[in-house]
């Protein structure tokens, strides 16, 4: 079967597949997403699972297109395959073998993986950035969604995987602007400096086109005349066939965080850093009513944001985070078939993305596994990480603050995440949430009667009893 990419009516799925092919169809969060068909023919690395390729060292002496060009066309020839075919991977997507599986990664986390560098050097390959990258892609190619509202957990690589974004779509747009924001201006602008342009600088000479200005601005990374937009076409070039490169005329640039923020700017991709910590004056809530605008032309959607961010205590920006993450949810839409806030939420619970409990593949270690697992460091993985967490719980129970503290910052579910924090509320919160999570654990179980309260005998204003009746409205553990 094949299909366009976008949203299908027909079959309520989101079409993420390049080649018009539909392949495995995952519900990410109540999202439906087809990716592509896997092909015949899939790439398997030395290991078993995804590893970066290195760069040909005689391409490290090329820094832009023009020096390209100065080399005899036997030179250009030896490498003509190896650059047309990182475009194809750039734009398709790739598959490749991880523990014998055949395994899908989108564009956007190939650049990732292969050339982005990060604080570490070379990203690792997860499953849940997998799946967070899947459902990108799934954001950009519905033309009904502005973007994603992503609840995630302490280190989980957003703002790496956003600033890599940035620089991977600015580097094929013309006419474009990129524009970053964070809880305060220079957290922003050290999202910018730090990451964005790093990035940027160590892109190979094939998909990065010359700045303007300094190499390692702290303002705006301008890639205007002389850059050039590098395509497959222009990389072929020979001197028999001359052609005037023109300038992409993009920027990337960095505000002050502020309710109106890029107020009457037209944006092609809006990082939202840290969404969830604006502390008043600020309010998410207000800047998004402003910046939406930004993204789209009538009713047309021409930009995406991609928004991510822990939540912050209630009173100081997570409650805003809050009502702004429910209204993304994709199961409940208007009559344009957009969600209230026109974002898409995402949460990625922590047991997916926990330092130490992730395999050499890259797969989550859930349960204690029965034999050896070891991850990309070499360290072998002993315990589960669902194991590892109730342990944490289990030693926290008598420090309700803690317990309550370590639910917030690693969090297996939407209400750890948006737990207020203790030490600011007038109410005892400890003593709340120790109820709540008491009321949880005995869901479900023989002690839950359900039904119905009436008067006694039928007579108003006398007595209430409790009638047990399965439809009933509400579920009681006692008689009070």
């Amino acid at each position: 079967t094949l299909c366009r990419s976008g949203y299908n009516k027909d079959h309520d799925i989101v079409v993420i597949s390049k080649n018009g092919t539909i392949g495995d169809i995952y519900e990410i969060q109540g999202l439906k997403i087809a990716l592509p068909k896997t092909p015949k023919k899939v790439h398997t690395f030395k290991n078993n699972t995804w590893q970066v390729e290195t760069y040909p060292k005689e391409l490290n002496r090329i820094k832009t297109i023009f020096d390209w060009r100065d080399y005899p066309q036997s030179f250009k020839n030896k490498y003509i395959d190896y650059i047309e075919n990182e475009f194809k991977k750039r734009d398709e997507g790739f598959w490749f073998n991880n523990k014998n599986i055949p395994t899908y990664i989108t564009g956007t986390h190939y650049m990732y993986l292969q050339w982005s560098k990060i604080d570490v050097g070379n990203p690792d390959f997860r499953e849940a950035n997998r799946l967070f990258y899947i459902f990108w892609e799934a954001c950009k190619a519905d033309s009904r969604c502005y973007g994603m509202c992503y609840l995630k957990n302490r280190r989980s690589g957003f703002s790496f995987m956003a600033s890599g974004e940035t620089v991977n779509m600015a580097t094929i747009s013309s006419d474009a602007r990129f524009g970053i924001l964070s809880k305060s201006g220079p957290d922003a602008k050290k999202m910018f400096t730090d990451k964005v342009v790093p990035i940027s600088v160590n892109y190979p000479f094939f998909f990065k086109p010359i700045q303007d200005g300094m190499d390692r601005p702290k303002t705006e990374l301008a890639y205007r005349v002389p850059a050039s937009k590098l395509t497959r076409r222009n990389i072929t070039l020979t001197d028999d066939k001359p052609e005037e490169l023109t300038g992409l005329d993009t920027t990337i640039d960095w505000k002050n965080t502020g309710d109106n923020s890029y107020d009457g700017e037209k944006l092609k991709l809006l990082v939202h850093d840290e969404s969830g910590k604006w502390e008043r004056p600020n309010n998410i809530l207000n800047n998004w009513r402003v910046t939406k605008t930004t993204l789209r032309l009538g009713s047309r959607v021409i930009g995406k944001c991609m928004m991510g961010s822990t939540s912050n205590a209630l009173d100081k920006g997570g409650n805003e985070f809050k009502k702004l993450y429910y209204d993304s949810d994709v199961t409940k839409r208007n009559r344009n078939g957009q969600t209230s806030s026109g974002l898409y939420s995402l949460f990625i619970p922590m047991e997916w993305n926990y330092e130490g409990y992730i395999d050499m593949y890259g797969l989550p270690v859930f349960e204690t596994p029965g034999e050896n697992a070891y991850g990309h460091d070499g360290y072998q993985i002993k315990i589960g990480v669902i194991d590892y967490w109730n342990n944490e719980v289990e030693g926290l129970k008598n420090d309700q603050d803690s317990l309550n503290e370590f639910y917030r910052q690693f969090p297996r579910t939407e209400k750890h995440a948006f737990r207020d924090e203790t030490k600011h509320s007038l109410f005892n919160l400890t003593k709340i949430y120790e109820q709540i999570d008491y009321n949880e654990g005995i869901r479900g179980s023989s002690i839950v009667n359900v039904g119905n309260f009436q008067w006694k005998a039928g007579v108003k204003d006398t007595f209430v009893e409790f009638m047990p009746n399965r439809n009933g409205r509400f579920k009681i553990t006692g008689i009070p």
